[in-house]
């Protein structure tokens, strides 16, 4: 497959297309072992992402996989690079590629899988496996985890690492497996040590076997990579040199040829498959963690096995051709599925179709989902910030019950009651294993919050790391696929630590898991908290992230508005059909992602109509309609309506038809619009996306300013929607301690900076329109 793609596949850019075949070769055996023996219909698995190619192989021996996207690896609609769930079709379980996240990924997947089994007694457990590169193990993400699953009482997972001692770039430092060992064993994980191979132990019960194990032991991982590489000769030429004198050593290695001597020396517990099944057999014996850490060689069976340059190197036209002799392989019948093989075609189909693992076909699963009433409850009056509006309506689900309340799970980084879950949780409870008492009101020493422990609880309470956060919102995101039971989770940080955990985040989402992120406090507005606790670049990561849908509300009957939205689109699956009313793929579903403030806002006393839940939907509405002869709208998200309503009411004492947009997400105005343009260009003319439609009546020489508690880019392209002059208002630099007025005035965010920037670029008219005026 690797070759294919890159000695044999046409090559129209010149690029190397890649592949890790020394990668991939390491892992030959350890998955052979759990694809076609140890593993259950039940169990999911992460691939190392460098032994993507082995994955597909297998796939395709299992009939999951096609030759025709074998050929295509890496190559445009081909297998992937990487193992993903969303874009290859061989069933992945979980998406692998940016490292350490696939192996958090399985561990937050088993604390999924016991809260399930808490509700249904009945719930087939099975074992969340993850395959790790050693130098994968450097992924700060994993120990963080490996906490978390601590405090959890982690059961059912295992890590497999694939100890081949390199990197990309070098040889692992010395003594790394005893840092392991220690590390895991000190979490309360079982260690499998692997070794030696059957043909190193027999080795080992010979005269001067010991002294060989010793030999081994001692060995540098440098030199031991080196003499893999150079063979044989090199082997017994260091063996003699070494320990030659030693009793026994002479004969033992005088039995074995070149050949031989190499293969012994090679054959270390990662590449015997008698020694990875009976470990697998006895692991699967209890439900303890188990880490196993597999020695191998990188690059096994490979000409370039050993050698510290191997990553990413590709074995060359004539070494390819002499490994397929080796394996009986005839030219031309590379891709036939038992070519070079002695057991009958018949026999091998006969166990294939037995393998366990694939007992139960395809293994993606299906939920009911679950049903989301017309109206979430949002009474707000006087003064409220769309943070305890968000918990007064998590509240008030949990207040009523019902299947709605019962899928909810929430989960937070040490943040729970400063992001308003404390409401939900003391409803709901916290999830745990075993019971656990609210001490302090055992105590009768008075609380706001119920600290209560169960198997019943709701809220899964988290360490203060953001990487363990978005895993598990990706693992509660996938429980309707990955176990067939629906959850709705929703995570709540603050809202400018979402760029410490922002690679998982990228990662939850590109798996499609389903959540509801909900990141307050934000921007600025946070004033007396100082730039260290005020976000700026978030809005534009709302917008950038793919499958994820992002809203700052401004009032609590918009939040409450989204939320609705939000449960429900969080379970949809439906075909990737644009919507001719917005051009969004709404049928398809996602993630949501909510920028909430703590400051309160003045709440507006309205009727919510559909027409309105639509409009603040489908991104933005007219707060104030604009007039036929609009000089000047004024563009806001978020905490600024109070500035912007303001700004508005000043400037019309001296301006025309002045209009006041409320937009309630830039993310969903943004990628509309995009789309819309895209039908266009391809020929749908009638294409309008909502943006356009509320711009459509803008008179030309109409200036727009938008304002914004974040980076004005979010904003700053809604000028060239239909052509119209446009100032962006918004913060650009780190916040500092202040109030909000101090910190609105020192950014331009303030009412009166708003009323600045429109007799700004309303002064900056083109001349024919004074003219006109004149």
């Amino acid at each position: 497959m690797i070759h294919n793609a890159n000695h044999l596949r046409e090559n129209t850019d010149g690029l190397k297309v890649g592949g890790h075949q020394a990668s991939s070769a390491s892992m030959a055996t350890i998955m052979t072992a759990l694809y076609f023996s140890a593993l259950r219909p039940e169990d999911r698995i992460a691939v190392k992402p460098h032994a993507s190619p082995v994955f597909h192989a297998i796939q395709y021996l299992l009939g999951n996989q096609t030759r025709e996207k074998l050929e295509q690896f890496r190559a445009f609609g081909g297998a992937q690079s990487y193992p993903s769930r969303t874009k290859d079709i061989d069933d992945v379980d979980f998406s692998t590629g940016s490292v350490g996240l696939g192996v958090a990924q399985t561990l937050f997947a088993s604390l999924v899988q016991d809260y399930l089994r808490a509700r249904d007694e009945n719930f087939a457990e099975g074992r969340m496996v993850a395959l790790i590169g050693d130098a994968e193990m450097d992924e700060g993400n994993i120990f963080e985890a490996l906490l978390e699953g601590w405090k959890h009482g982690l059961r059912n997972c295992w890590w497999i690492v694939d100890y081949n001692r390199q990197s990309l770039d070098a040889v692992v430092r010395e003594g790394l497996w005893e840092r392991f060992e220690s590390i895991f064993r000190n979490f309360g994980w079982d260690v499998v040590i692997l070794k030696y191979g059957s043909l190193q132990q027999a080795a080992f019960a010979e005269p001067g076997g010991e002294a060989l194990r010793a030999w081994i032991d001692a060995c540098p991982n440098q030199l031991y990579s080196a003499l893999t590489f150079q063979g044989g000769a090199a082997w017994r030429k260091r063996l003699l040199a070494d320990i030659g004198e030693e009793p026994g050593i002479a004969s033992l290695l005088e039995r074995r040829p070149d050949a031989d001597l190499a293969g012994m020396m090679t054959n270390l517990g990662g590449h015997d498959l008698p020694s990875l099944l009976d470990a697998f057999e006895t692991a699967r014996g209890n439900d303890r963690p188990t880490c196993f850490i597999a020695y191998t060689i990188k690059g096994f069976g490979l000409p370039l096995a050993g050698h510290k340059d191997n990553h990413s190197g590709l074995m060359t036209r004539d070494q390819m051709a002499t490994f397929r002799t080796s394996m009986s392989v005839s030219e031309g019948r590379e891709w036939n599925a038992f070519e070079g093989l002695d057991v009958g075609d018949l026999e091998l189909q006969r166990f294939l179709d037995a393998v366990p693992f694939a007992a139960k076909g395809q293994r993606r699963r299906h939920a009911q989902r679950i049903i989301v009433p017309d109206r979430l409850v949002s009474e707000a009056k006087g003064s409220v910030s769309t943070q305890v509006g968000f918990g007064r309506i998590l509240d008030e689900i949990a207040r009523a019950g019902g299947p709605l309340a019962d899928a909810i799970v929430t989960t937070s980084p040490d943040v729970t009651v400063s992001t308003n879950l404390g409401p939900w949780v003391n409803r709901r409870g916290l999830f745990a294993k075993e019971s656990l008492a609210d001490t302090f009101r055992n105590e009768r020493i008075a609380s706001a919050q119920k600290w209560e422990f169960g198997t019943s609880g709701q809220h899964i309470e988290l360490g203060i790391a953001e990487n363990n956060l978005f895993i598990l919102l990706s693992a509660l995101g996938l429980s309707h696929s990955i176990f067939g039971k629906r959850l709705l989770p929703i995570g709540t940080l603050y809202d400018p630590f979402i760029q410490r955990g922002l690679d998982a985040l990228n990662y939850a989402c590109y798996q499609d898991a389903r959540f509801l992120l909900v990141a307050t406090p934000s921007g600025v507005t946070l004033a007396p908290e100082g730039g260290a606790h005020q976000s700026i670049a978030t809005q534009l990561i709302g917008m950038a992230q793919d499958g994820l849908a992002a809203y700052e509300p401004a009032f609590v009957d918009e939040l409450s508005v989204i939320m609705r939205f939000a449960l429900d689109y969080m379970q949809r699956d439906g075909d990737a059909v644009q919507s001719e009313r917005t051009w969004l793929r709404d049928e398809t579903g996602g993630s949501v992602y909510l920028r909430l403030s703590t400051r309160p806002v003045e709440q507006i006393g309205r009727t919510m109509t559909p027409e309105l839940e639509q409009d603040i939907v489908d991104g933005g509405y007219w707060l104030r309609r604009p007039g036929p002869n609009a000089e000047l709208v004024v563009a806001y998200t978020g905490a600024l309506a109070p500035e912007a309503i303001e700004a508005v009411g000043m400037m019309a004492e001296d301006r025309r038809d002045v209009g006041l947009l409320a937009v309630t997400s830039a993310d969903r105005l943004n990628a509309g619009w995009t789309a819309a343009s895209r039908a266009r260009e391809r020929g749908l003319v009638h294409a309008r996306s909502h943006v356009e439609r509320l711009f459509a009546d803008l008179p030309q020489h109409c200036a727009i300013v938008t304002v914004t508690d974040g980076h004005p880019a979010s904003l700053g392209w809604l000028g060239s929607v239909h052509g119209h002059r446009t100032r962006s208002l918004g913060v650009e630099h780190f916040g500092q301690s202040g109030t909000i007025d101090d910190l609105y005035r020192h950014f331009g965010i303030d009412a009166n900076s708003i009323v600045a920037a429109g007799n700004g670029i309303a002064a900056g008219r083109p001349m024919r329109y004074l003219r006109a005026l004149d």
